[in-house]
């Protein structure tokens, strides 16, 4: 490394990590590596005509205005449409309650950017979103960590965490999460938001999938369950009152090339936002936005979301019963109700990264659990994505990774190292 450059960098520098799921899709892009490893949408699912009939509309119809700078807080149609969507969740906001970003990683990283000091506490989930680690941990924070379980996060210490760390917000993705599948039930959800009204601790509920559910019930949002414990009052004052700032994103719904997701939230939150951002990148490529809304409009978005949903179950539910046939005993895993993502416990004597030469070998990929840990931990767990490979390839590989753990354990030595 040539130390003109090293010899300038900031401090900050050394806090920058590498994605080590980034890492591992760079080994496995070989067609006969069966991966689970990335978050990846399932691309025969890209809804590609009629992204393609939107680019002519567009440039035919609004070309002077998708190709030129836009305002840094989104195009005002995306920005009614996204108010609309989250209207059905229950979350009533208006116009000026609504940034448009350039992915949630970017919505992570404004807040960072606005909210996080060197030293300042943010209680998460254990294991928790890769990207939201990256995108704060340049800023200096401590991660206070709250394991989860079938139910989502445990809360039982989630009191004695607020009051002795007064931490600067709480960060939790309370459907489908990210790694474990696991979703924050509805007395828990509760409780979370009573407990950070009581000790005024502000809540960055992150929801990409929230749309993607195909079992169960749908259950209320903290933004909306933090609105039903304030004064009433219209849609704006809903929204200018709120103590959560809520985040979606088109990228699993849509395709995750648009790079276009938002932040919902208090007026005077978005317009900091809005300056942070400005120095940033000025604004989300205004071309994805109006694509994005020119695709989605017209009852198009509900159309492709149950399609989605259609596909995902049916890979949702190849998975689970090759795990059963295919796993030995000892291992266990979740069960999740809609999204990406299920998550594997094995026996304790099992290291999931040293395991994954092998697995490799054997042609399947995982990404192994401890990468999602902030506060270290999991080295016994993973992360198994099923929405991009076809059930005849889920079965295939979830064989292949039952017979490596089951050489593993057969094996000598205390753990497998």
């Amino acid at each position: 490394m040539d130390t003109f450059w090293k010899s300038r960098w900031a401090g900050r520098e050394a806090l920058f990590k590498a994605s080590e799921i980034r890492d591992i899709l760079r080994i496995v892009d070989r067609p006969e590596v069966i991966s689970f490893a990335g978050g990846l949408p399932a691309p025969e699912l890209f809804p590609v005509e009629e992204f393609r009939a939107a680019c002519e509309r567009t440039l035919a119809a609004h070309g002077d205005i998708a190709l030129q700078y836009g305002t840094v807080e989104g195009y005002v149609p995306l920005r009614e449409m996204i108010a609309r969507h989250v209207s059905r969740l229950g979350i009533e906001v208006g116009l000026d309650n609504v940034l448009i970003t350039s992915g949630t990683q970017q919505s992570l990283d404004l807040i960072g950017r606005l909210f996080l000091d060197d030293g300042d506490v943010v209680v998460c989930e254990e294991p928790t979103y890769l990207g939201a680690i990256q995108a704060w941990r340049p800023y200096g924070p401590r991660f206070v960590t709250l394991p989860v379980d079938e139910d989502g996060t445990r809360i039982e210490q989630l009191e004695d965490m607020l009051r002795q760390n007064s931490p600067k917000f709480l960060y939790l993705m309370p459907n489908f999460q990210n790694p474990a599948g696991v979703t924050l039930s509805e007395l828990r959800r509760q409780r979370v938001v009573e407990l950070a009204a009581r000790y005024q601790v502000p809540i960055v509920e992150d929801d990409p999938n929230v749309q993607l559910r195909f079992g169960g019930e749908h259950l209320t949002p903290l933004y909306v369950l933090d609105a039903d414990r304030r004064p009433p009052g219209g849609p704006q004052a809903r929204g200018d009152q709120a103590h959560v700032l809520y985040l979606g994103t088109f990228s699993k719904l849509l395709a995750p090339g648009l790079r276009v997701g938002w932040v919902v939230g208090p007026k005077s939150v978005i317009a900091e936002l809005v300056l942070a951002k400005q120095g940033v990148d000025m604004h989300t490529g205004t071309l994805t936005q109006v694509l994005a809304h020119e695709v989605g409009r017209n009852g198009f978005l509900d159309r492709h979301v149950g399609a989605l949903c259609r596909v995902y179950r049916e890979r949702r539910d190849a998975m689970l019963q090759a795990l059963e046939v295919g796993m030995p005993a000892g291992v266990r895993w979740t069960h999740p109700d809609g999204g990406l993502f299920l998550w594997l416990t094995f026996p304790e004597r099992i290291d999931a990264e040293s395991l994954l030469p092998r697995a490799l070998e054997r042609g399947v990929a995982y990404v192994p659990g401890a990468t999602f840990h902030v506060a270290g931990g999991g080295s016994n767990t993973a992360r198994l994505n099923f929405s991009h490979s076809d059930p005849e390839r889920i079965r295939a590989g979830v064989e292949r990774l039952g017979r490596v753990v089951e050489e593993a354990l057969a094996g000598a030595g205390p753990r497998v190292l």
